[in-house]
Parts: C-alpha cells; structure tokens; sequence
C-alpha cells in the first residue's frame, strides 16, 4: 500500500520496500540465494526459471536478479588456427583488445598530495560498431599489420549486463523481499520448489545474505543453549552433591521450550537469532522455579518428613513466590512482545519466546518436578535423612 502510494505520488520514482535485517536496519533482501556453475549461459537460464518458481510464492515481492540479460553487446569468437597460421598469440590479442576496450591505467598523476589514475584507451567512435571492432589492428612477428576480422567472427547481440563470480564459478543471485509471511517460510517453499526443477549439469544453489547469517547465528545459539543447559546441571551436581536430584530440575527446562514455541505457533512470529537468545534466558529463568521446589523438598526432608509429605508442602507453600516471579517476568515482558516500529518484530519473537515458556512452564513444573523427584528417589529408599521418633514413647520405655 504505501508503495503504490508513493508511486502514484512520485510520478518519475522508483519505490522499493525492505525489509529489516536482524540488526534492526534495512535488509537488501530477506531470502537470497546465489545460483552458481561452470557456464555463465546455463546459470542465467536457470535463474531465469527459478526467478519465475519464487514470482510464484505467495508472499513475495520486489523477485529479482542480480544480473540483467538482454544488455547490447558485441561478440567475438576467435579461430585460434587461423590466429596462430597468421603469427599472433592469444596474450598478444588479448592484451590489444583489452587495452582498446577496458583501457590501461597503470599511469598515475599526482598534484597537491593527491594521484590520479590515467587512463589510457581508444576513442568512444572507434569502439561502438561491429566494424570498427572488425578493424582492430595487430602486428604480427613479422611486423606485418593485421586485422582482427580475418581471423575471428564478430556478431552483435546481447547478454548479461555485468558477470559475477561465487566461488571461483559464474553465480547469479536471486533476492526477494517477504510480505505477509516469514523468511524462513518463504525460504523453505522456494527450495523445494526448485528441488524438483530439472537442473543442468553442474549447477547449486545456495543460500546467502540475511538468510545465511541468520543460519549461521541460529546454529551459534543452539551450541550456546545446550552448553547452557550442561553448565546449569553441572553446577546443580556440585551444589547438591548428588547427581539425581539435578536431573528433577532440568525437566522444567523442556517444558519451557514447549511453551515457548506455542507462543511462536499461536503469534505467528517465526523463531529468530532473538528467539534462541530468550531461550537462552528461559533456560535459568525456569530453572529457578525447579529449585525452589526441590530445595525446599530437601530441606523438609532433613527434618524427617516423608518424601510425598516433603513434596506436597513444597508445593503449597512455594507455589505463591514462584507465580510471583513468573507473573513479574511475564508483564515486564508485554511491552516488548506488542512492540511496533523498525526491527520490533524480531524482539517481539524473544519477548513471545519468554512469556510462552514462563506460563507453560510455571504451572507444569509445580505438577512435573514433584512426580519425577519421587520417581528418582523410589529406588533409593530414601524416605528421610533421619525418621521421625516418638520422644515421649521413648522417654517412658
């Protein structure tokens, strides 16, 4: 809508929409990738197809190519026997035509502390027309002149308007901006779609820009929040001095990533590099309401309570400072999650991420982390660090 808008109010303008990128600034395309192969010609033939395979997924705009075909240009194709039969190299003729054409500007002029590049190359007249490439001319090694038409075909046609290297081969990049629906989605449908495209020999597809930081990023959290999750449970081994009841806490931990991807699922928001980082977050945040209730159980242990009593009490007295917590946590959160402006939808996915995992989480782990701390400590026999005794009984025998 504003686009057109724009458009119908800036008659000699060209409007284009970006979208934001993860650090908040304007992206140059939210789904990108790069077309590579050993031949220019079969890759821009196939980015052509692919360009029409992404035209046609729903929330695309603005589809394009980083190379434009159809541009004017002159070819030469040279015979290298009649070049050879005539006494001249491939260096020698190359060296000529890029001299003519492209220019030499290894001459520099320097004036006040500052140089200037010389370049040095044949008139725009002689470099327009079929025929004044024809008449180039070379001399030979036996210092007779020569003309580049007796020993190459010179045609006028067209071609890509500039050529670009991915990896040592010819690539073409594909871009589109993403309206109405995620990148990612996006992204998804686009290479299945040209999965079962008929590929020439040679040809790959690859995803680059935004996406490919983003996939790089993504990976980077998630080795951050199972490190995360191993360094939680070590330090609980440590602090507990046993290595079952650390196990108890961890359960809230999946409870929470359910959570925080039903939120994801109920907004709509797609999971970002600021989502894994509020998992991050979640991962201590969750934790916390699990050793509330497993300390206290401990503590009541101690003091000769049956493990089921312990659990019970645990619950109903931790119960009101744990939704505290969480409830606090929970609306200091809102304001990020309904946040609007530039790269607010990329904060929204964290905030989404935190309030669904807090939820599920606080009510499933006062349910969960009793019954699993029970299911641990069934086989141990532990039903107290010391029982209770009857003083007076004792007292009168």
């Amino acid at each position: 809508r504003i686009k057109k808008l724009l458009t119908d109010y800036l008659a000699d303008a060209k409007v284009k929409i970006f979208s934001v990128a993860v650090t908040g600034q304007a992206a140059k395309a939210a789904v990108e990738y790069v077309i590579t192969g050993n031949y220019s010609d079969s890759v821009m033939i196939f980015a052509d197809q692919a360009l029409k395979v992404m035209q046609s997924i729903p929330g695309t705009m603005q589809q394009e190519l980083s190379v434009e075909s159809g541009t004017p240009e002159i070819h030469v194709t040279v015979d290298r026997d009649k070049m050879s039969a005539l006494g001249l190299t491939l260096d020698n003729v190359g060296f000529a035509m890029q001299m003519t054409y492209q220019g030499n500007n290894s001459l520099k002029y320097t004036e006040s502390n500052y140089e200037y590049d010389i370049n040095i190359r044949a008139d725009k007249a002689y470099r327009e027309q079929v025929e004044d490439v024809g008449n180039l001319s070379f001399i030979n090694n036996k210092g007779e002149t020569i003309f580049l038409s007796q020993f190459a075909d010179i045609s006028f046609g067209t071609g890509p308007n500039r050529l670009e290297r991915f990896n040592r081969n010819s690539s073409v990049t594909i871009r589109t901006q993403v309206l109405g629906t995620s990148p990612g989605k996006v992204s998804q449908e686009f290479r299945n779609r040209v999965e079962k495209m008929q590929k020439p020999k040679g040809i790959s597809l690859a995803v680059t820009g935004d996406m490919q930081s983003m996939s790089d990023s993504m990976r980077v959290m998630t080795g951050a929040l199972l490190l995360s999750i191993v360094l939680i449970y070590l330090s609980l081994v440590v602090l507990y001095n046993n290595w079952i009841d650390p196990f108890a806490i961890l359960f809230s931990i999946p409870l929470a990533i359910l959570g925080a991807f039903l939120a994801l699922a109920l907004t709509n928001t797609s999971l970002s590099v600021y989502g894994m980082l509020g998992l991050v977050m979640l991962v201590g945040l969750v934790g916390k309401n699990a050793i509330l209730l497993v300390d206290f159980t401990n503590d009541a242990i101690k003091e000769g309570k049956e493990i089921n009593e312990a659990l019970i009490q645990a619950v109903r007295i931790r119960t009101r400072p744990i939704l505290m917590t969480a409830l606090s946590t929970i609306i200091g959160m809102l304001p990020v999650a309904l946040s609007k402006g530039s790269g607010a939808e990329l904060r929204n996915g964290m905030a989404w991420v935190i309030i669904g995992g807090m939820l599920l989480s606080t009510f499933l782990t006062l349910i969960v982390v009793p019954v699993m701390y029970k299911i641990f400590h069934m086989g141990h026999g532990r039903k107290g660090y010391r029982k209770s005794l009857d003083i007076e009984r004792l007292m009168v025998e």
